[in-house]
């Protein structure tokens, strides 16, 4: 029950935990929002009053001038973004809660690979959106820092060390690889693998890198590294040639299939003497033959709670330190690549 000695500067964040609702949810009720039942709405204006919250008059000048849209900003081409399963899950998480805040989505790409400022710069100068998701940029982009810089309300979705004041959600692409390729070697006994990478240019593909060395050095066994693209074609050029591995742990999904698909058209029986995993579990790994084994990644969840985040800061909820950086769980997800 809500205290009746009102609080000093009580936020959208402390009636959502009195109430139990999403910060979100709050801001909905506060502003008569349809989707809001009325008993819900009743019980968060009493709570409001009885902690003494007060819109902030920056908040109001902000909604009086809401665009009611927020941009998921993909610094790639539409042919690379609508080619890729992973982003039609972001985008699914996107416009579930921008529909919940009756808000609309603009998704901005680069028009070709030699434009790589195009998709944040008609952002920054629309002055259409109220906020703005990124994802799948490279660590060598630095126009993420001069978005952040903008003052624009952001949340970046994946892991961006290199921008430690920003507000990301991601998942720990490190420890999960770590995992994948343990269970390759104490459960299989598996000894000589080789790791598919992503594009070394993005976190999510160093992270999936060292997670894979860490394993390897830890358990003592030979490890060596194959570059690929995150493309069923680079997976399968990756395993042209080699020899002598009994295991393979691919950065993606896409990866691990086309791996799968040229070992067995080399008469390399899969898993029977090389086991296979990959990662992400956004569909393809389960119906192959065999299956895939691979990392489960929550890519909707992640989409859903990084839009949450920018309307709580849309509707100036101020976000601590140590809640700046949200690592949802990933898990392992046996098939029959493995030989589970």
């Amino acid at each position: 029950m809500a205290s009746s000695t009102k609080a000093v500067g009580a936020t959208l964040r402390d009636i959502a935990k009195e109430v139990g609702i999403s910060v979100s949810a709050v801001s909905m009720a506060l502003r008569d929002h349809p989707r809001i039942g009325p008993e819900t709405k009743s019980r968060v204006m009493t709570v409001a009053e009885q902690l003494g919250y007060v819109p902030n008059s920056a908040g109001r000048a902000l909604r009086a001038r809401k665009a009611d849209a927020v941009a998921l900003i993909v610094p790639n081409t539409s042919q690379h973004v609508f080619g890729h399963t992973y982003f039609m899950h972001v985008l699914t998480g996107v416009t579930a809660v921008a529909n919940d805040n009756d808000a609309q989505v603009m998704i901005s790409t680069n028009p070709d690979e030699s434009h790589g400022m195009a998709a944040y710069e008609r952002v920054m100068r629309s002055g259409r959106v109220d906020g703005a998701i990124v994802t799948s940029a490279a660590v060598t982009d630095n126009n993420v820092e001069r978005l952040v810089r903008s003052g624009l309300p952001l949340v970046l979705l994946g892991n961006f060390p290199y921008l430690p004041n920003s507000i990301s959600v991601g998942i720990d692409d490190r420890a999960a690889a770590f995992e994948a390729t343990s269970h390759l070697i104490e459960v299989h006994q598996r000894r000589a693998l080789v790791h598919i990478s992503g594009p070394l240019d993005h976190q999510s593909a160093i992270d999936r890198r060292d997670g894979f060395f860490d394993a390897i050095q830890t358990h003592d066994v030979t490890g060596h590294l194959l570059l690929g693209d995150y493309s069923e074609e680079s997976g399968a050029r990756a395993v042209e040639d080699v020899t002598d591995i009994d295991g393979v742990f691919a950065a993606n999904d896409e990866m691990a299939f086309g791996a799968m698909t040229r070992l067995r058209e080399r008469e390399l029986t899969v898993p029977a003497e090389i086991s296979i995993i990959g990662f992400d579990d956004f569909g393809l790994s389960r119906v192959t033959t065999p299956s895939i084994t691979t990392m489960h990644v929550p890519a909707e969840r992640m989409a859903r709670l990084a839009t949450e985040r920018l309307f709580d800061l849309v509707s100036g909820v101020a976000v601590t330190q140590a809640d700046a950086h949200v690592t949802l769980p990933v898990n392992l997800v046996t098939r029959g690549s493995c030989g589970c």
